[in-house]
């Protein structure tokens, strides 16, 4: 922690200083903007319910995300520092900054960058256990789930900017009894609650990172949803895993929040007494110590019937990023550890953050025991997996006694149907 976790420090922006805002000047995440689809995208900084056009007042000479996203994480720290600066009150900046500042509300947020490649791990323990049970009850982990970060490669293409909508799939899937697949919609599209992490830079090809430098190696995190279709995936994962069933759409939260803005929330890991504890190359001080994250998590739904009714969702569970089996570090490491490279702008995501407690679900499969116990909603509408129409907003944000609120912005996609 450095002076820029001050809770003391207020910021010129008004808006900022709301104790409710996920943009307080302790935070200042990274995205991109632009104002008009005619406009190249910017980069651009959070600060309150403005953005900061960082090319506009000096502090970059060039629009390319991934680049800033490559430079040395002292660089970067630098560069956090100057922004605190500038936007704590009482700067002589004021003045310049406040002709670079744009509403939020008045421009269009797209991904935080070009994305890579996606990779996309499976560390909900609580996730893991649950999905088990539906298809092994005496048996719910696979021998290997506490030894190996498990994951599996998306698909980049399809990852969009909160806001994304998309059509419902179609696919082959077997219905129960049946002899032979059929081919249609899917008639089980469900969310996943997830954080996704932005790599910084990159190692070489061969260049193993060990878990000592791992976390320079990581830029930022969003909310990620990766959309699921469950009757498809039943039928086509095995043997080689998801397919179909997973890369018609992701949905990705607009700003990256830095490692450092997270760094009064930090967390000890700590595995129980009875589990393997990880394997030497998955293993620091450090990370014992500090390498979990206390982020608080919650998953809404808004249906048509609540936007027209004016309703803004109902919250349909919540769980916490430190209940996840692997740390940020030792997914990295671990992708890396077979010689693997990562580029700037790749993102990997954690997998379903679902809590202990059965309402703690992540999705729809374990919230409804797998479609046989329908969410009865407040307006009485019930939901077993999503219809056409529905909206899921994803949030996230980090509090502690003393300390200013950390928030992600919201993360928000809607099923259409389907083609």
């Amino acid at each position: 922690m450095d002076v820029t976790h001050d809770p003391a420090t207020l910021s010129w922006v008004e808006s900022a200083n709301d104790p409710a805002t996920d943009f307080s000047i302790q935070n200042l995440p990274f995205g991109r903007f632009r104002r008009n689809a005619l406009e190249p995208w910017q980069i651009g900084v959070a600060i309150g319910d403005q953005v900061l056009d960082l090319h506009a007042v000096g502090l970059i000479d060039h629009l390319d995300m991934q680049r800033l996203m490559a430079a040395p994480v002292t660089e970067r720290r630098a560069l956090r520092l100057s922004l605190w600066e500038g936007l704590r009150a009482g700067s002589a900046l004021q003045k310049v900054w406040s002709q670079a500042l744009l509403r939020q509300s008045e421009v269009e947020m797209g991904l935080p960058c070009e994305v890579g490649d996606y990779t996309d791990f499976y560390t909900g323990i609580h996730h893991a256990t649950t999905v088990g049970k539906l298809f092994r009850p005496d048996n719910p982990l696979l021998p290997n789930y506490k030894w190996v970060p498990i994951g599996y490669h998306g698909r980049a293409s399809s990852i969009g900017a909160s806001g994304q909508q998309f059509h419902r799939p179609q696919g082959q899937t077997l219905k129960p009894g049946a002899a032979v697949p059929d081919f249609g919609p899917s008639a089980r599209i469900d969310y996943e609650l997830e954080i996704g992490a932005w790599v910084a830079g990159g190692n070489g090809l061969g260049e193993p990172v060990a878990m000592a430098q791992a976390e320079d190696y990581i830029f930022g995190l969003t909310l990620l949803n990766d959309w699921s279709a469950r009757d498809v995936q039943a039928w086509e994962y095995q043997p080689l895993g998801p397919f179909l069933a997973k890369n018609f759409a992701t949905t990705v939260s607009p700003w990256m929040v830095t490692l450092d803005a997270l760094a009064p929330f930090r967390a000890d890991f700590e595995r129980p007494a009875h589990d393997p504890q990880p394997m030497a190359y998955l293993d620091s001080a450090h990370n014992r110590a500090a390498g979990a994250l206390d982020v608080q998590l919650e998953v809404w739904l808004q249906t048509p019937a609540m936007l027209a009714a004016g309703n803004p969702g109902q919250r349909l569970s919540t769980s916490n990023m430190r209940d996840a089996y692997w740390t940020l570090a030792q997914l990295l490491t671990h992708h890396t550890v077979n010689g693997c490279n990562l580029r700037s702008g790749d993102i990997l995501g954690t997998g379903t953050l679902s809590g202990p407690a059965p309402e703690q679900g992540g999705s729809l499969l374990e919230l409804t025991q797998g479609g046989k116990m329908p969410l009865t909603l407040a307006n009485g509408e019930t939901r077993t997996f999503l219809q056409d129409g529905d909206t899921v907003i994803l949030r996230g944000y980090c509090t502690r006694a003393g300390v200013r609120r950390i928030g992600f912005g919201e993360c928000r996609g809607t099923l259409l149907a389907a083609r």
